[in-house]
C-alpha cells in the first residue's frame, strides 16, 4: 500500500492564486501538443525566438559538395557552434557522435541527383527511423510550380500527418527550380500553401524587396536559407536584414563550411541572428575571429 502522507504541516493549495497558463514563444505554435513544442524549443532559442540552423544535407542529390567532402573532419566540429543541424540520416548515423546533443533536423525526401528533374521527389525515411534517432524535427523540399508540384505537396501532407502523429515538427522547404522566379510574391505563394497545409516551419530565400511581406504572409516560423556561396559581408547582411524583415533565423551550409574561416562564421551568424548585430560590426567580428583561428593553426 501506498504510505500515508504523515506530514504534520498544512497543505498549501494557494487557491487564491490562479494556475498560469503559459503561452508560447513562437509563432503560429500555441495550439500544437506539448511534445512538439518541445521539440521546437530545442530548435528555436526561446529567449530570442531565433535558431541558427547548420544544413549539410547538400550531397543527398548532389554528392560529395565541396566544403562536405570529410564531414568528420570538417564539419562534426562546427556542429557545437549551431543551434540546430539539418543532415540526412545517413550522415547523423556514419558520421556525427551520439553524444552531440543538438537538436536534429532531418531531412525526409530524395530521389533524383542533379542530373535529373529535382521536383520528381518521394518520402525517403520512415518515421520510425526518425523517432529511432531522436530528430527535433523533420523536413522535405517542396516544389511549388515545379514539374511534380503536387506530388511534392503531398510528400508533405503525409509527412505532416506522421509528425503530428509522434509531436514531431515538420519544416517545408520552398525549393526554386531554374525556371522559377525568386521574387516575393512566388515566396509568399509558396510560404503560405506549406503552412495552410501544415507545416510548422518554412525554410525559403531571402529577396531584397518585399521579404517582410512573406514573412507577414505566413503563419508559421520562417528560417532564411543561406542559398550558394556569397562574399562574407553579403551574408552577413542578408541574415541580418532577413531576422530584422521577421524571419526566425537562418539555415546556412555552404556560406559556413565554404567560408575561409568557418568556425569564425558560423559564431559571427550567432550574434548577428541572436543579438541583432549589424552587419559591418559583424565583418570586423569575423576578421578578428578569422585572424585569431589562423594564429592558432600556425
Amino acid at each position: 500500500m501506498p504510505e500515508v502522507d504523515s506530514s504534520k504541516g498544512e497543505k498549501k493549495f494557494y487557491e487564491d492564486v490562479p494556475m498560469k497558463t503559459e503561452g508560447f514563444f513562437l509563432k503560429g505554435a500555441g495550439s500544437l501538443d506539448w511534445g512538439m513544442k518541445n521539440r521546437l524549443s530545442r530548435i528555436f532559442n526561446p529567449d530570442t525566438g531565433r535558431t541558427v540552423m547548420f544544413a549539410i544535407d547538400h550531397g543527398y542529390f548532389q554528392g560529395p559538395t565541396t566544403g562536405l567532402e570529410r564531414i568528420d573532419l570538417t564539419i562534426v566540429p562546427l556542429m557545437q557552434y549551431a543551434d540546430a543541424i539539418m543532415l540526412t540520416r545517413g550522415i547523423l548515423r556514419t558520421s556525427v557522435p551520439p553524444s552531440l546533443t543538438k537538436p536534429v533536423v532531418m531531412r525526409c525526401s530524395g530521389g533524383p541527383s542533379i542530373l535529373k528533374e529535382l521536383s520528381d521527389e518521394q518520402l525517403a525515411v520512415d518515421i520510425e527511423d526518425a523517432i529511432r534517432m531522436n530528430v527535433s524535427a523533420i523536413t522535405l523540399q517542396v516544389f511549388i510550380g515545379g514539374e511534380f508540384e503536387t506530388r511534392s505537396v503531398h510528400n508533405m501532407t503525409r509527412l505532416v500527418d506522421m509528425g503530428l502523429r509522434y509531436g514531431i515538427p515538420t519544416m517545408a522547404v520552398t525549393a526554386v527550380g531554374k525556371d522559377m522566379v525568386r521574387d516575393a510574391r512566388y515566396f509568399r505563394l509558396a510560404c503560405r500553401i506549406c503552412a495552410e497545409l501544415g507545416a510548422q516551419i518554412i525554410k525559403t530565400y531571402y529577396v531584397p524587396e518585399g521579404f517582410q511581406t512573406i514573412t507577414a504572409s505566413c503563419p508559421v516560423p520562417i528560417v532564411m536559407a543561406g542559398g550558394k556561396k556569397i562574399p562574407v559581408l553579403d551574408a552577413l547582411t542578408m541574415a541580418y536584414n532577413a531576422v530584422q524583415e521577421g524571419a526566425s533565423g537562418v539555415d546556412m551550409g555552404r556560406n559556413i563550411f565554404q567560408a575561409d574561416a568557418p568556425k569564425a562564421m558560423m559564431q559571427t551568424v550567432h550574434k548577428v541572428v541572436h543579438e541583432n548585430l549589424k552587419p559591418a560590426d559583424a565583418l570586423d567580428m569575423y576578421e578578428t575571429l578569422k585572424n585569431e583561428e589562423q594564429a592558432n593553426q600556425d
